[in-house]
Parts: C-alpha cells; structure tokens; sequence
C-alpha cells in the first residue's frame, strides 16, 4: 500500500480552519497578519471615555463589557458607535461572539454612510464574530457587505483581510471554488501576505491541485521561512505529490525550527508513521 495512502487520514488534519482564530483588528493595514481586536481601530478621535474603556480590556474585560452596555444604552451619535465598538471588543475578550457581532453591525449600522471605510471595518469584524459562531451563511452576508464598502473606500488591504474572511466562511459552507476565488482576490491585493499564500497553498491541495499548491507554499516560505505551519504545509504537499524525501525534510525543519510548536507535534506523528527511510540498495 502506498505510504500517501496510510498518511491520508493524518495529512487530511491539516486543513484550512474557517473559524480559526480571534477577531483581526481591520485598521492595521500594514502588518503581515491581522493582529488581535483590542487594537483602538483608527476610527474618529476617540473620546476620553472611549480610551479609557480600550485601556481596561486586557486587565478587566468583563468590567468593560459592562461599562460599554450602560454607556451604549445612555448615548446617542457617534458616542454610542464608540461604545458598541468597545462593547465588541470586550465580548471578543469574553468569548461571547453573538454578543461581538450584535455591536460590531450595530457599530458600522450607525456610522455615516460618509465613513465607508470605518463601516468596512466594523462589518469585517460583525463578520468575523459570524464566522467564529459558525453561521458561514451569517458571516458571508456581513462579510460581502463590508467588502463593498471597501472597494468604495479604496480601502484595498482592508479588502485583502476581508477576502480571507470570505473564503473562511465559504471554505466551512463547501464552495471550495468560490474561496479560492477570493483568495485569489486577496492575493492580488496583498501578494507579500505569507498567510494568504499559506492559506492558498492549503485550500489548493485540498482540491489536488497539487502543483499550484507547490506554487503558493513555495511563495509562502520566501516570505516567512521560519512560519513552522508553512513547513509543515510544505511537507504535506509534498507527501501528497510522491516526494517523500522533501517531505521528510520540511517536516523535519519544523521540529528544528520550534520542537515545542503544535506543527512539531503534527510533524514528529508524521515521520513516526512514515518510519525510518528505505535504504537505497547500492548501484553495481
């Protein structure tokens, strides 16, 4: 029986997650990943009010939570946008999505049809909150809309972040097509993005389209070499492709590059089950 074949089961593991991962913050437009929500996002001079409640959420989220309720229920304006962006915020901390999405769309509904840029943040991030709650059909509809106002803002990284949200949520409701298309979308915008490439590469090979998955891993490493989840996207690709050596290796990176990662522990249970390499009989 073919090595690939006793792999498959474990090699199919490694996949493309849809609700993987905490909400990105959609104002840091310059930075390789999206990073964490409690960012301020670049919206409008806050108020003091407004830094103070940003201020709290890593050391108290559940008093921030509360105090962003009471201040949503009593104000009006652009002070109750405010206070739905930190209630969002705080419900992320908290774990409560539903919560996260209710504020962020409640955000971006009453921001001015002016600010479509600030209306694409908030609706990517109700959309990733969707997508975390696993309402794909929920997240996509948010998602499309704030990619809208993205394209009229000209917000294009903005738009970049938002396409892989897209093909999280189409990936988790089966149209593999369609998230490559938008991945397509997001590596046009974003072409130096490792995560987009990484994210390429996995829903590539999950489609056996083996040599363009290769196309995209490779681009992957180039622009992070040391990411061990591209190295041991690397290697499943290549066990897949019959190129057990090179997997061997990519895998065996990993471990050098972070014994202690997760990818570690995925690469060494691979190279348990291949065994050790055949020894090549030598040539007469």
């Amino acid at each position: 029986m073919p090595l690939t074949t006793v792999l498959l089961p474990l090699l199919m593991q490694v996949g493309f997650n849809p609700t993987q991962g905490a909400i990105p913050d959609y104002s840091a437009e310059v930075q390789d990943r999206p990073p964490r929500a409690t960012s301020v996002i670049d919206a409008p001079q806050p108020t003091s009010w407004l830094g103070q409640c940003l201020a709290q959420l890593d050391e108290d989220p559940a008093r921030a939570h509360v105090q962003a309720q009471i201040r949503r229920d009593t104000t009006s304006g652009d002070e109750r946008v405010y206070a739905n962006h930190c209630l969002g915020l705080a419900s992320t901390e908290l774990g409560r999505w539903e919560e996260a999405r209710a504020a962020f769309t409640a955000a971006r509904q009453e921001t001015p049809d002016d600010d479509p840029r600030l209306r694409a943040r908030f609706g990517a991030m109700a959309g990733n909150a969707a997508l975390l709650t696993g309402d794909m059909a929920g997240a996509l509809d948010l998602l499309d809309t704030a990619r809208t106002d993205a394209i009229t803002a000209q917000a294009g990284t903005l738009q970049a972040l938002i396409a892989l949200d897209r093909a999280r949520a189409l990936v988790g409701a089966g149209e593999l097509e369609a998230a490559e298309a938008s991945l397509a979308e997001a590596r046009q915008l974003q072409p130096e993005d490792s995560e987009t490439r990484l994210l390429s590469a996995t829903l590539l090979r999950r489609m056996d389209r083996l040599d363009e998955a290769q196309a995209q891993i490779e681009e992957a490493a180039r622009l992070a070499p040391l990411d061990p989840a591209i190295g041991l996207e690397a290697g499943v690709i290549a066990m897949l492709s019959g190129r057990e050596a090179a997997a061997r290796t990519s895998w065996q990176s990993v471990i050098d590059i972070d014994p202690q990662s997760d990818e570690a522990g995925t690469a060494k249970r691979y190279l348990e089950q291949l065994g050790p390499p055949a020894v090549q009989e030598p040539q007469p």
